[in-house]
């Protein structure tokens, strides 16, 4: 059989090993030490100056950490874009919320504007106004900021910015991840950079930095024996984990030109194929990492036949995230818009992105996409 090539793999740059080694022989193998204090400051210094950065175990651990700190209660209502992973909304059920899913609009297949501020309306009408919208940078492309920023400031409600997969990815020059009231990153295997598995949660309110860190270690309260006034998460990040983060943040940029790459790759492949479309920037003053090139097709026949040709050569692909709102585990759920979020689940293919492509898998790709047109 043919050696796989993946979706998105894991790629070391080399530095990692110096700074898991430096934590063994310095005896920090805990959920604290200088590499979480040094990967938070890496963070901080590559989004800029005025945020803070708590490193915890995952980008999911951050979203919930995030709603906590919005105020989000029980019974509360949570705006989120529906087609996004389910880890952008299971926090929201983690707090006993509801989440109203949000449709995507095309240009970017992020949330969109119209359909977020009619379900506000609908909602307010209602005698119910959102705690909070969770907004999220799909396959690394930055959501219509300015729209949705607009939005939250008209109906005073906060924008939890999922960033997950959108490190590296700017947006009219300013760093995604620094462009919600909160917001959130992730260092899952499959992400452009990893800790094997972590996240950070991004704020430019120190005190609500330190609030997250009391929460993500059990908070616990400021006395000589185990005292709680307060529900904690053990959510931190562990020193050995931000070890191999200070190694990938070396080579963050190097991994942002290699995404991009590949995306220029396939957009030679199919600029002569019109029932393609890729997934790219709408202006200049996008600047996506590319973590996943996307395409849509003409239809699920279409889609499917490249998927299964592809797994035939053993060569991963995936279709787009299947909607929230269309998931049974929310199939109560509300949802605002038309059915953009449902046709590109339809018709999209996530294609093979990892930083570590070779030519030779390239060539392997780029021959069995061509079988199909």
């Amino acid at each position: 059989m043919k050696s796989k090539i993946w979706l998105s793999s894991p790629h070391m740059g080399g530095n990692e090993q110096k700074y898991i080694n430096q934590a063994f022989t310095e005896n920090w193998v805990a959920p604290l030490g200088p590499n979480v204090n040094g990967f938070e400051q890496d963070i901080k210094k590559f989004l800029g100056e005025g945020v803070y950065v708590a490193g915890l175990s995952s980008g999911t651990a951050a979203l919930h950490l995030g709603l906590i700190l919005l105020n989000v209660n029980i019974g509360d209502e949570v705006l989120c874009q529906s087609m996004t992973f389910a880890a952008s909304a299971n926090p929201i059920a983690y707090l006993g919320a509801k989440p109203i899913f949000i449709d995507s609009e095309k240009n970017t297949l992020n949330i969109c504007p119209m359909a977020l501020e009619d379900a506000i309306k609908d909602r307010i009408k209602k005698g119910v106004k959102p705690k909070a919208i969770v907004a999220v940078h799909l396959y690394g492309m930055p959501y219509k900021h300015k729209e949705i920023k607009a939005i939250s400031e008209k109906y005073d409600i906060p924008i939890l910015e999922d960033s997950a997969e959108a490190l590296g990815s700017s947006y009219y020059g300013q760093k995604c991840g620094t462009l919600g009231n909160i917001s959130i990153l992730s260092f899952n295997g499959n992400k452009i950079i990893t800790t094997s598995g972590g996240g950070a949660l991004v704020t430019k309110n120190k005190e609500l930095k330190e609030k997250a860190i009391f929460l993500a270690t059990q908070a616990r309260d400021n006395a000589p024996h185990y005292q709680h006034s307060h529900i904690g998460y053990n959510y931190r990040l562990s020193n050995i984990c931000a070890g191999i983060g200070r190694g990938q943040m070396e080579v963050l940029n190097e991994r942002v030109e290699q995404r991009r790459a590949n995306h220029l790759f396939y957009k030679e492949i199919f600029k002569d194929i019109p029932s393609v479309e890729l997934l790219t920037e709408k202006n200049e003053n996008l600047f996506s990492n590319h973590w996943l090139s996307v395409i849509l097709l003409k239809d699920f026949e279409q889609r499917e036949k490249l998927r299964l040709t592809l797994a035939e050569e053993n060569i991963e692909s995936r279709p787009l995230w299947k909607p929230m709102h269309l998931q049974p585990i929310f199939s109560g759920a509300l949802y605002y818009g038309n059915q953009i979020a449902e046709d590109a689940f339809n018709r999209g293919l996530c294609l093979p992105s990892g930083s570590n492509l070779t030519n030779e898998d390239k060539n392997r790709i780029k021959s069995c996409i061509l079988q199909n047109f």
